[in-house]
């Protein structure tokens, strides 16, 4: 496969959030702010991208009876020296992400990636499956975090967009505002998606009547 078409793929089509409805638990819990789903995001995919070189690397060492545990301990450690590196110079966000950081572990998408594509690929395809996927979902995050953040807040990144007599939804800063802003992100790109496969349907079938006509 292309770059191109990796990247559509990692972002697009295999969404980790929107697609595939991975990794709910930290999407639903730290995208109160825009800076959370960044930083949860790039701290996934420094793991992800960490223990699918390793895995990719080791492939035929580890015995596939103990492959997920084997899986599992490269995951915690990769989780552990992210978390270390974050709290010695990114403490703030360190302390905003809290107890989701070291649940990196269990996060469903890190283990799928290394279980489905990264024990069966090289090194190469592993790395570049890891960024494009670690892309997706930081780009997930980031856009439900602006979207609370502002309809919550009146605020993107900290920074004030709205006058400070303004009365905001304070619903979205709250968990049910995870759940509200998600289902109708859902419900929006699934509509898009659809309305564009029917798009190059009617397309398909136009070019088929010129062709036959």
């Amino acid at each position: 496969m292309s770059l191109k078409t990796e990247v559509v793929r990692g972002i697009f089509k295999e969404n980790p959030i929107f697609r595939l409805l991975l990794g709910m638990c930290p999407t639903l819990a730290v995208t109160t702010l825009a800076i959370n789903g960044v930083g949860m995001g790039l701290a996934t995919t420094a793991v992800l991208l960490g223990s699918n070189l390793v895995v990719s690397a080791l492939k035929k060492v580890i015995p596939s009876q103990v492959r997920i545990p084997a899986y599992i301990v490269v995951i915690a450690s990769f989780v552990t020296m992210v978390g270390m590196i974050m709290e010695a110079f990114m403490y703030p966000l360190y302390e905003a992400l809290g107890i989701f950081i070291p649940l990196i572990v269990v996060n469903c998408l890190i283990l799928g990636r290394a279980e489905a594509y990264a024990s069966k690929n090289s090194l190469g395809k592993s790395a570049v499956d890891a960024l494009v996927m670690g892309a997706g979902f930081t780009l997930s995050l980031t856009v439900l975090g602006i979207v609370r953040e502002f309809l919550g807040a009146g605020s993107i990144f900290g920074l004030t967009l709205v006058g400070e007599g303004a009365s905001m939804p304070v619903i979205f800063a709250l968990p049910p505002g995870a759940f509200i802003t998600l289902g109708l992100l859902l419900a929006l790109i699934n509509g898009l998606t659809a309305r564009r496969s029917k798009l190059s349907a009617a397309c398909q079938d136009q070019a088929l009547a010129k062709r036959e006509g």
